[in-house]
C-alpha cells in the first residue's frame, strides 16, 4: 500500500508538472514569435525616422532583401534554439522533481501508514487471554484515528462478552452439578437400603424425577439465555400487548393482586422470544413478592413496565440480579433458578430494547423495557 501510494502521488505529481510545463513552452512559443515584417530595420536610402506612415513599408530589394532574410533567419534559429533549451531543461527539472516527489511520497505514505501498522500488530497480538488491551492511538482525529477508537470499541464488547461466557459456563456447571449429585445420592441411598420397600423405592424415584425437572427447566432456560444472545436473524412486527394479555390471563396468583393495563403495542421481532420475556417478568414479580401483595403490569407505545412489592432490594445489587444465577438475600435464594433477569436481559438486547431495574423504596421492583418502533 505504501508503494502504491508513493506511485499515485509521484504519478499525480508527474501529470501536472507536464501540464504545467506544456502550457509555459506554448506561451513561450507563441512569445517569440517573429513579427510580419521587420521594422527593426531600415531601408538604403530611407531616413531613420521617415515619420508617420499608413502602411507597410514597400517590400525591399538587392542588398536590403538579403540582410532582411539572413535576419528573419537568425531570429529563427534563435527561437528554435530558445524553445530547444527551454524544453531540454524543462524535461531536466520535470524528472528531478518527480524523483524529489517519489522521495517526499514515500515518506509521507509512512507517516500516515504508521498508525495503521499499530493497529495490524496489536491485532495479530491480541487474543482471547489479553483482550484487555487497547490501542489507544494518540494524534488528529482523522480517519486512522476513528479505525483505531472503533477497534477499542470492538475488544470492549469482546472481552465483555468473553467474560459473560466464561461466567456463564462456570455458573451452568456448578447449578447442573447440585441436582446431578442430589440424584445420585438418592439412587445410592435407595440402593443401599437392605430393607427398602417399595414405597421408599418409590419416593426415592418421584425424588429422582423432581431433581430432573429441576434439571431440564434449568436447561431449557439457559437454552433461551444463550437464543436471547445470539441476537434475532429475521424481524417480524407483532402487538406485544396481545402477548402481555395472554401471559397475565394465564399467571396463577392466588396470593398476589395481579393488575394489568394494556393497550396496543406494535414492535418488531421475535414474538416467541417477547413473549419468553413477559413470562419471565410476570413470574419473577409474583414469585418475589409478599403475601398480600401486588402485582401490576401496563404496556403501551413500546414500553412493558412490571412492578410488584416485595422485599427490599439494595440500590448496589440491583445490576447484579442481571447476571445469571444470580440471587440476592435469603428471601430471593432457593426461588427459581436465578436466570430469570438475565433471559429478560439478553431478549431485550436482542430486540435492541432497553432495560430498566429499579427498586421501589417500600420493597420489590419495577422494570420497564423500551421497545423500538
Amino acid at each position: 500500500m505504501r508503494l502504491r501510494l508513493t506511485l499515485l502521488y509521484g504519478g499525480l505529481f508527474l501529470l501536472c508538472g507536464a501540464g504545467l510545463l506544456a502550457v509555459t513552452f506554448f506561451l513561450v512559443r507563441h512569445a517569440v514569435t517573429p513579427a510580419d515584417d521587420l521594422t527593426l530595420f531600415h531601408y538604403p536610402g530611407v531616413a531613420a525616422d521617415p515619420g508617420p506612415r499608413t502602411g507597410p513599408l514597400p517590400p525591399p530589394g538587392g542588398m536590403a532583401a538579403q540582410i532582411v532574410a539572413q535576419a528573419e533567419e537568425a531570429l529563427a534559429e534563435q527561437r528554435r534554439d530558445v524553445l530547444r533549451q527551454l524544453l531540454v531543461q524543462s524535461a531536466v527539472a520535470l524528472g528531478l522533481t518527480v524523483v524529489l516527489a517519489l522521495a517526499l511520497g514515500w515518506w509521507a505514505a509512512g507517516r500516515v501508514l504508521r498508525r495503521l501498522r499499530t493497529i495490524t500488530a496489536a491485532a495479530r497480538q491480541i487474543s482471547a487471554t489479553n483482550l484487555h488491551r487497547r490501542l489507544a492511538l494518540t494524534g488528529p482525529a482523522d480517519e486512522l484515528k476513528e479505525l483505531g477508537d472503533t477497534f477499542d470499541e470492538l475488544l470492549g464488547r469482546l472481552e465483555t462478552s468473553f467474560q459473560a461466557q466464561r461466567r456463564f459456563v462456570a455458573n451452568a456447571s456448578h447449578e447442573l452439578r447440585t441436582p446431578l449429585a442430589r440424584q445420585r445420592a438418592i439412587g445410592q441411598v435407595a440402593l443401599d437400603d437392605p430393607d427398602a420397600t417399595t414405597s421408599s423405592l418409590r419416593a426415592a424415584h418421584e425424588r429422582v424425577l423432581a431433581a430432573g425437572e429441576q434439571q431440564e427447566r434449568l436447561i431449557e432456560a439457559m437454552l433461551t439465555l444463550a437464543r436471547g444472545h445470539a441476537g434475532i436473524d429475521v424481524r417480524h412486527p407483532f402487538d406485544l400487548g396481545e402477548v402481555v394479555s395472554e401471559v397475565v390471563d394465564l399467571r396463577p396468583a392466588p396470593d398476589v393482586e395481579l393488575r394489568a393495563s394494556v393497550g396496543a403495542c406494535e414492535v418488531s421481532g421475535h414474538r416467541a422470544l417477547a413473549e419468553r420475556l413477559v413470562v419471565n417478568l410476570v413470574d419473577n414479580a409474583i414469585r418475589h413478592n409478599v403475601p398480600g401483595g401486588w402485582v401490576e403490569v401496563s404496556c403501551g407505545s413500546g414500553v412493558l413496565t412490571v412492578t410488584n412489592t416485595g422485599p427490599v432490594v439494595p440500590a448496589d445489587e440491583v445490576k447484579r440480579l442481571c447476571q445469571p444465577f444470580h440471587r440476592i438475600g435469603p428471601a430471593r435464594t432457593g426461588q427459581g433458578l436465578g436466570l430469570g433477569l438475565s433471559i429478560v436481559q439478553a431478549i431485550a438486547t436482542a430486540h435492541d430494547a432497553t432495560l430498566d431495574v429499579t427498586p421501589r423504596p417500600e420493597g420489590g421492583l419495577a422494570v420497564t423495557v423500551t421497545f423500538t418502533t
